[in-house]
């Protein structure tokens, strides 16, 4: 046997001494210096008592030293779940614990915090640091730079990511390694990637994009990664006289239009920007295009899936668009009611199929079975259309589902502490344009009768339960909510009446 993850995307690079990742002190870090830390990891990982199979679950920041904790893991056949270092205690307790996962790794600043939680779980704590300090990096440190693979199969799970829909408890997308290589691998083919290339890293290495779409593909291309921290227009302008390629979310975009130093010749060396996680406008492609004579190439994808349409790197990237079904990738619209294939034009619910589309939901066979058909389609909860060209366009979702900035924002979650608060009778949460995170979250309140709310107190309430990118911009006081004949909430009218809120002036 053998491990195919491992062997395809890190193993190939084994004793070159090629830069990997530079960073922003100005140090680099080999192919092979890197591979010799993650084997050090994988000693140390599986020194705690882990086995193959077992799920490892990390909150820390994007450092060299976490995303070789993503390599040990698929060296020693270990299940990788990371995690948004925003979540709260509360919010990780789910996830820690309906995964199962026997080892936590977390910044030191939360030791203190996630310790019981280790404890209930009979999961061992470790440490790791922005700077690479940590329990975890002590403990490697000990161990021998040689690590002998744990043979895997390509359909034994990788990763776990979770993901949610507007109402129940979220869901453990399960991806396989077949998942992970037959996206990375299509992906350096259609957006050219070589080991030339030298991709401007600013996103977090918890979502997909950074982590599956962003490290997997320059890790099987063979180039090089500029590892910055997080998103800083200064850093960006700074590092990429030495980048060829960029991917971001449409934030980035923005930010930098704003500034009179991103400019066409700081840009004329680049050979591709990518955007993705969030709709691009078309005033942000045409503003781009301008300003600096490239054209974003915007995709589509999505948790469980990785990328599933590409805009072509060769031909019209077409803004308003995601493109074309990348190779192996079968995409279609259908009717939400009947399942039937809708003719071209016609709007309904995107499904897909392919070796990119995941195993399912850990432990949740009645949600896989509603999301994942017996012939292998996944319906996204995305409504799309194609046009006569053949384009894909998202159109919207059957979901209330809130992308702010590239983050998932899911309205429930909010509501839930919103109606706990006192003087609150009901409460909504719709995502509304915003000119930066392309859309923001908004709170409505119904207050009790004679009970006027206290807004301030209820925000403090929501940013002591939820992470900072899941607080409403807004917090806005209504009589009643809209709804139709069956009682239901009519969500659509409340963003319709709020649309310009963010946006006009």
């Amino acid at each position: 046997m053998a491990n195919p993850l491992y062997d395809d995307l890190f193993g190939a690079h084994a004793g070159k001494t090629t830069p990997f990742l530079l960073l922003p002190d100005g140090h680099t870090i080999s192919h092979a210096a890197f591979l010799e830390m993650s084997a050090q990891m994988a000693h140390a990982m599986l020194a705690t008592g882990l086995s193959p199979g077992d799920r490892v679950a990390v909150q820390v920041q994007k450092s060299p030293q976490a995303l070789a904790i993503y390599a040990a893991c698929a060296q020693a056949g270990l299940v990788f779940l990371p995690l948004n270092t925003a979540y709260t205690v509360d919010e990780l307790s789910y996830f820690i614990e309906n995964s199962g996962a026997r080892l936590i790794i977390c910044d030191g600043a939360s030791r203190e915090d996630l310790s019981a939680l280790a404890d209930k779980q009979n999961a061992t704590l470790l440490t790791l640091n922005a700077d690479g300090s940590g329990s975890l990096t002590d403990r490697a440190a000990t161990m021998s730079t040689s690590f002998h693979t744990i043979d895997r199969d390509g359909e034994d799970l990788a990763a776990f990511l979770y993901t949610s829909g507007t109402t129940g408890r979220s869901k453990g997308a399960m991806l396989t390694q077949n998942n992970l290589l037959s996206n990375a691998r299509t992906l350096v083919e259609e957006w050219r990637f070589t080991n030339d290339d030298v991709l401007l890293h600013a996103l977090p290495i918890f979502h997909t994009h950074g982590l599956f779409v962003a490290t997997n593909v320059m890790l099987a291309s063979g180039g090089s990664m500029i590892l910055l921290p997080k998103f800083s227009p200064d850093d960006i302008i700074d590092w990429m006289p030495r980048a060829t390629t960029m991917m971001g979310v449409p934030t980035f975009y923005t930010r930098l239009l704003d500034d009179p130093r991103f400019t066409g010749d700081l840009t004329a060396h680049m050979r591709l920007f990518v955007s993705g996680s969030a709709p691009l406008l078309a005033e942000t492609h045409t503003r781009f295009e301008d300003r600096t004579g490239h054209r974003i190439l915007e995709r589509y994808g999505m948790t469980e899936t990785n990328m599933n349409t590409s805009n072509p790197y060769d031909g019209e990237r077409r803004a308003g668009t995601v493109g074309f079904s990348l190779p192996g990738v079968e995409l279609k619209i259908t009717d939400a009611a009947t399942g039937a294939t809708l003719p071209d034009g016609e709007v309904g619910q995107i499904e897909v199929r392919g070796p990119n589309v995941f195993k399912g939901y850990w432990q949740m066979p009645e949600k896989t079975a509603a999301e994942l058909r017996d012939d292998g389609f996944f319906i996204t909860g995305d409504l799309g259309r194609i046009d006569a060209d053949g384009y894909v366009h998202i159109v919207g979702r059957n979901k209330d589902l809130i992308i702010s900035g590239g983050y998932n924002i899911y309205p429930k979650e909010i509501e839930l502490v919103l109606d706990e608060q006192p003087g609150i009778l009901e409460s909504a949460v719709v995502g509304v344009p915003h000119p930066d995170f392309g859309e923001t979250a908004l709170g409505i309140l119904v207050p009790e009768a004679g009970q006027p709310p206290d807004i301030d107190a209820i925000m403090a309430a929501v940013q002591a339960s939820l992470a900072r990118f899941k607080h409403p911009r807004k917090l806005v006081v209504l009589e009643e909510l809209p709804r139709n004949t069956m009682g239901k909430v009519q969500k659509n009218l409340l963003r319709d009446q709020f649309a310009t809120m963010f946006t006009e002036g």
